[in-house]
């Protein structure tokens, strides 16, 4: 029975084996990992599936924006990735399970917009992303253009063009 948690509770040795089984070791280069740099995983947004005490999948969460001509600051976005599942339990429906919960817990909190360089054709039919907004956003890298997808709820609108760009958030306030 595989059993979501929080990441936190995966430890961060155990969650970058699992990156570089999925993804190999050279992932490190990808448009994706320049998306977030310097930034910390969202601990509301990010996931991690287990199979007993074995790791099987993780999901992270970003902040990131866009930053468009209209406004100083950059539009707030929450970069989707990676999703990773152990080579050996891929196609065993964790990575959608992940998804989903990532979507539940983004939609009941009113998270900002979620963006992801991912299978359209998958994120689209079950998580409802989509490029048509991203056409005209620049990546810090390559990326093939139908691969940039976003998920923006209702009543919300963001910049046809700028910049995705890691962000800053302020770490919270200690208690003296």
């Amino acid at each position: 029975m595989i059993r979501l948690v929080p990441i936190a509770e995966a430890s961060a040795q155990e969650v970058e084996a699992l990156l570089d089984a999925a993804f190999g070791p050279d992932r490190h280069g990808r448009t994706a990992y320049r998306l977030r740099a310097g930034t910390v995983a969202i601990g509301a947004l990010s996931f991690a599936a287990f199979e007993g005490e074995r790791l099987v999948g993780t999901l992270q969460s970003w902040p990131i924006e866009i930053a468009g001509e209209e406004r100083a600051g950059g539009e707030p976005l929450i970069l989707v990735g990676p999703v990773a599942v152990r080579p050996d339990r891929q196609r065993d429906g964790i990575g959608r399970m992940l998804m989903a919960r990532l979507i539940e817990a983004a939609d009941s909190s009113g998270a900002d917009p979620l963006a992801m360089i991912g299978d359209p054709e998958y994120y689209g039919r079950f998580f409802g992303f989509s490029a048509q907004a991203t056409g005209g956003w620049e990546v810090p890298g390559p990326v093939e253009r139908h691969r940039l997808l976003a998920r923006i709820p209702a009543g919300r609108h963001l910049p046809a063009t700028g910049l995705l760009r890691p962000r800053a958030i302020a770490a919270a306030p200690r208690a003296a």
